[in-house]
């Protein structure tokens, strides 16, 4: 989903289909049950303050936020939610934060189907009845009938077109959701039974885990040792008590810019048009406008993605052949593989509107309350002017208040902090000169985040 997906700024955390980001819908989308308890949700850890923002948006409390030091595919990730759940015979419901379900009582059908198998012991995943002879998705063969659903007779990897027509003919295959229901408990029995490497790697790392602010950390070298694999390979292949709901529910995974073309709304001309676009004699093309005015003549099937820093323009049926792109960009070691020109961290966010060789302007927004860490830059000085709101600035041994068209000069080597002690963002230009313009040129002695660097 380049260029709106970065790897710092996954394709979970946007607001692609409906005015909530895809995170939020997949907790807002669980049904309204006290059976329900709060999510626990398990993340990189470099993108753990925008899932706990964006809980906190919803006004939900997690019951736990679990870090990844780095990623290790789902069997590990769920294994580290059911080492963690207090009751070990609570059933898990899992669900990637990235996929778009558009009928909720369908779902909340199915999950209570799964719920009942699960409490009984079985391993349940969920098989999405296809809708055509889809080439991009895993399938799932079914059994003998077992309650409402049906035992796994196979897993079976992404096929091609003849073998997903046969599939789709003979009414026995589902798509592969990647969405389980188990009991915690009876996870680890089979995990430790089929992987005991992940298991013993997964275990030791949740018993050595700390605290650090509303999240939990598990121990780095332990969760290294651990092996990278799949709760299908890993599990669901070899158990024999692998059961799967059917579920029509207006599944998608969204994984690229075709499908969601395809689960969103279009005006008349079969166009999805998100911004500020405008369109002469275009049709069935997905034309999405982040920062500027996007003009499109003439065009047809194609895609058109505008953001602050790239333009992307595909054929709808080449749209998968952006990972080439995306893929040149890292080898180039291009900013745009990485993030947005606009940057979100815990008090705010920062966007870095012109650079050069020995300059950077920055314009930031610190949150009513927030502050950023207690710093200094061994290579740069900084002029900051505020454009809006009330800050308190520290700098070495004193304080000064700062409001609207007031600035200030923060010299090389000198312990600076900017504060929004107003009830409004508070926003400031910030402008940088100096030899080195890196933001690993920073040096905290004070963070309310818990970062040492």
């Amino acid at each position: 989903m380049w260029p709106l997906s970065r790897s710092h700024y996954p394709k979970q955390f946007l607001p692609l289909v409906t005015e909530q980001t895809l995170l939020q819908d997949t907790v807002t989308r669980l049904p309204e049950d006290e059976a329900v308890t709060a999510p626990m949700v398990i993340c990189n850890q470099d993108h753990r303050f925008m899932v706990a923002d964006q809980l906190h948006q919803l006004g939900i409390e997690p019951m736990a936020i679990i870090l990844e030091p780095f990623g290790r595919n789902t069997a590990p990730a769920v294994a580290m939610a059911a080492l963690a759940v207090q009751d070990p015979d609570a059933v898990l419901l899992i669900l990637p934060s990235d996929h778009v379900i558009s009928d909720g009582e369908a779902l909340a059908a199915a999950i209570r189907e799964a719920t009942q198998a699960a409490a009984e012991g079985a391993l349940v995943t969920f098989g999405i009845v296809p809708t055509g002879p889809e080439t991009g998705y895993g399938y799932i063969q079914r059994g003998d009938g077992q309650g409402s659903g049906y035992r796994v007779r196979n897993f079976v990897e992404k096929p091609d077109l003849e073998t997903a027509e046969r599939y789709l003919a003979s009414g026995d295959y589902y798509w592969n959701s990647g969405m389980f229901a188990f009991q915690a408990s009876r996870f680890l029995e089979e995990l430790e039974k089929y992987r005991p490497d992940i298991f013993e790697a997964c275990s030791k790392a949740c018993g050595q885990a700390e605290a650090d602010l509303d999240f939990t950390r598990i121990d780095e070298d332990a969760f290294a040792s651990c092996p990278a694999e799949s709760i299908d390979y890993a599990v669901m292949e070899k158990t024999d008590r692998a059961v799967v709901i059917p579920l029509d529910a207006g599944w998608n995974d969204v994984g690229s810019w075709s499908s969601l073309w395809e689960v969103s709304a279009k005006d008349e001309q079969g166009n999805r048009v998100h911004g500020d676009v405008l369109s002469y004699d275009t049709h069935d093309s997905l034309l999405h406008s982040e920062s500027r005015l996007v003009a499109a003549i003439g065009l047809e099937n194609l895609v058109v993605v505008e953001t602050d820093d790239a333009i992307m323009v595909a054929a709808k049926d080449r749209v998968q052949d952006v990972k080439q792109i995306s893929e040149r960009l890292k080898a180039l070691k291009r900013p745009e593989s990485e993030a947005h020109r606009k940057v979100y961290r815990p008090w705010g966010w920062y966007d870095c509107i012109d650079t050069g060789l020995r300059h950077k302007a920055k314009r930031i927004a610190v949150n009513p309350g927030a502050k950023l860490s207690l710093q200094m830059h061994y290579h740069r000085a900084e002029h900051w002017v505020v454009i809006k709101g009330t800050a308190k600035i520290t700098l070495d041994d004193r304080e000064i208040i700062l409001t609207e068209d007031q600035s200030t000069y923060i010299p090389l080597g000198t312990k600076h902090r900017l504060e929004n002690i107003g009830r409004i963002p508070l926003e400031i230009i910030e402008v940088q000169t100096g030899s080195y313009l890196g933001e690993d040129d920073i040096k905290r002695f004070s963070d309310d985040y818990g970062r040492n660097e």
